[in-house]
This record gives structure tokens, sequence and C-alpha cells, in this order.
């Protein structure tokens, strides 16, 4: 970069040219560059970040400050962008500036900040890894975001109600969400290796991920990109550049309908999978894991563990699933299922109170009275009496 002025103190300009020997932009291409949204790369699988936002506010800045910015490139050789400032008093538009306070540029209030933003990351950095700062209790937000800059004010929004963990592009995002289950992902529609639209398509046609609802980040806001995105399965759509209020609503939005849906299964003995989710992947997980329990009622031995291999989950990605889907975990949707073919048979009179108990898994006839009697209100004896004479 280099600074230069010509002419006079009254009436002359400073220059200031920015040179690189990049690989230059197309001919074709330089009257738009300072257009917003507009870029040379503009495919959504491009590995540099950016939004065309940044010359289009440079040229803004500059104007505003009565100058001129140009660009000349050549492909293969490089690009330079020249400023032309006027030099001259300003006393006749003092009235447009801004004061600021006197400490506002001071080496101790930039200091200052430098140690608080340092701060700020190493308390994200424990969050993203898994620290113990965070509730359990907490829903677990993804953003997938190639800008680290965008990552971040997402991260500050909202750390302080969820924990927030991150990924830079859609590839490590997919390991993340299957790794950690998370309750809600915000993912941008333009990043490196794999655009918004592949990683949402991915997220839902896995088991493990295919129930989050995903909130998309775009600087697209064009019918065709939105149809684009909601048959891939994206629940919202978030245009940049968007407020933080805006976000943090539609976060706590999406995330009170999900519980909602999910308390109407949380205490259900019969539950239909197609009731539970429109998601085909969803339902045939749903199928495909009340089956495997059915398959070994009678197995006492058959618990959480042996149902989180044949799902091929881990019992925590298992349980984080069927507590997102019917907010009922492994072990209690083992148990409630038992029980309700517990009632069936008692209704069926298919054996003894004990007969039936270790029919469907039950060691211990006493822990079985219990656990019916708080599923079904009654105890089994006396639900197989009022079901002997309601015939």
């Amino acid at each position: 970069m280099s600074p230069f002025t010509k002419g006079g103190k009254e009436g002359g300009f400073v220059e200031i040219r920015i040179k690189d020997s990049g690989i230059g932009i197309p001919a074709d291409r330089l009257s738009n560059i300072f257009d917003r949204f507009y870029q040379v790369d503009s495919s959504i699988t491009r590995e540099h970040e950016g939004t065309g936002i940044g010359l289009a506010l440079a040229k803004e800045l500059v104007e505003l400050h009565k100058g001129k910015i140009s660009v000349n490139s050549k492909e293969g050789e490089g690009t330079e962008f020249i400023i032309n400032l006027p030099l001259g008093d300003l006393k006749i538009e003092k009235e447009q500036l801004v004061k600021l306070p006197g400490d506002k540029f001071s080496f101790e209030k930039i200091n200052n900040d430098l140690e608080t933003t340092e701060k700020k990351q190493e308390t994200r950095q424990s969050f993203s890894e898994g620290g113990n700062q965070v509730s359990g209790d907490r829903e677990i937000i993804l953003i997938v975001e190639d800008n680290s800059d965008v990552r971040a004010y997402i991260n500050e929004q909202l750390e302080t109600v969820y924990k927030v963990i991150e990924a830079s592009n859609g590839e490590e995002g997919i390991l993340k969400a299957q790794n950690e289950i998370p309750d809600l992902i915000i993912t941008d529609v333009m990043m490196p290796k794999m655009d918004g639209y592949q990683f949402s398509k991915e997220i839902r046609s896995n088991e493990k991920t295919s129930h989050i609802p995903i909130i998309m980040l775009t600087a697209k806001a064009g019918l065709d990109d939105k149809i684009e995105g909601l048959e891939t399965g994206i629940d919202d759509y978030l245009t940049k550049p968007f407020s933080a209020k805006e976000l943090k609503v539609r976060v706590k939005n999406l995330i009170y309908q999900r519980e909602q849906l999910r308390k109407r299964f949380s205490l259900s003995t019969i539950i239909k999978p197609s009731e539970v989710s429109a998601v085909s992947v969803d339902r045939v997980f749903l199928e495909k894991t009340i089956k495997i329990i059915e398959a070994h009622f009678k197995d006492e031995q058959f618990g959480v563990e042996k149902l989180s291999e044949q799902v091929n989950m881990s019992v925590s990605q298992l349980n984080r699933k069927l507590n997102a889907l019917i907010n009922q975990p492994a072990g209690q949707l083992i148990r409630s299922l038992r029980l309700q073919r517990a009632a069936d048979l008692l209704q069926q009179n298919a054996g003894t109170v004990a007969e039936i108990c270790y029919m469907v898994g039950f060691n211990d006839q006493a822990y079985f009275s219990r656990s019916f009697k708080k599923q079904f209100g009654c105890s089994p004896s006396d639900y197989k009496k009022e079901s002997q004479s309601s015939f």
C-alpha cells in the first residue's frame, strides 16, 4: 500500500494504492465488483470467505469522504485498487461529524477491548470443546459457518441461553451433528467443500440427525433460493444482514415448537411413528426401534446398551434422538412398551400376573407391579379383573 499526495493543500488529494500479485479479476467482471453481494467466484462451495459486501461498503465510505475508488486488474498478474481522497479544511462539514469520547481510541481502551475479546474467545472455545462450564440441561445449538466473525457473533448472542458448538464447513458440521445430536442447527448457504443445501440433505438423510431443525443463513433472498432450501428440509431462513433479536426469536420459536410436539408423546404408551414425524427417515427409525424392542420382550437382559448397538448409535446419541422425537429416553421407551404388552396380555387373560411379568422381560414382580401402576393407575391384578369384567 502506498499513499502519496498530489496538488496543494487546497484542492489537492491523497492517493492510496493497494496492490497484490494474485490471480487477478476477469475484465468482464470488473464493472460489477463494487455491487453489493456480487462475488467473482459465485459458487456456493468457494474456498474463500466473504459475502460480497466489503467492496460495496468500501466504495460507499470513500464516496462519503468525497473521494473516488477505482480498480485495475489483469488475470494472472494481480489487482490494484486506487483510492483518491480530497485534501482541505473540513470546518464546513463539522456538523456532520460524530463526536467520540476522548478515550475512544486510547491505547488503554484498545488494550482492554483486546483482552475482553480474547476472554470471550477462550470461553467459546471451552464451550465448543465440551467443557464443564455449560449445564447439561441446555439445548445444544450447532453453528455451521465458514466466516469466523459471523460464527463469533451468533455464538455471542446465544451462548448465555444455549450450549453452542461450532463448525467451519459442512463436512465438519456433519461430523459434529452426528456426534453431538444438537437441538438445532444454524448453517450458511455458501461454504467451502459442502454448501448449505448439500449439508441439509445429508442431515435429513441420516437417522441420527434427520429430526434436527435447521435455520439457513443466506444473502440470497429470492423465492427460487428459498424454495430450493425448503425442498432440502430447511425449517427457517435468516437473510443477511440479520438482527440479534430476530436470530434469538427464530431459534426460540423452533425449539419451542419441537418441545410442544414432543410433549404429546412424553407419556404415551402407544407411539405411532407416522404421528410423531413427517420426515420419512424419522418414521423408519422409530418403526425399526419399536420392532427391535418388541422382538426382545422376553429377554430380561435386553436394555439400552443392546438397543443402541442394534440401531448403530451410542447410548447418548440414541437417548438424544429419542428425547428429541418423543421426549422419552431409550430406557423409558423399553419399559413403556413392555408394560403396554403386559396390559394387552392381561386383557387377553394370557396367564397369571407372575407369568406375564416374566413374559415381558421383568425379573422382579414387585418392580413390575410398581411400574405398571405408575403407567396405568392400577395394579396388574386389578387391571386384569377390570378387563375381564368388561367382557
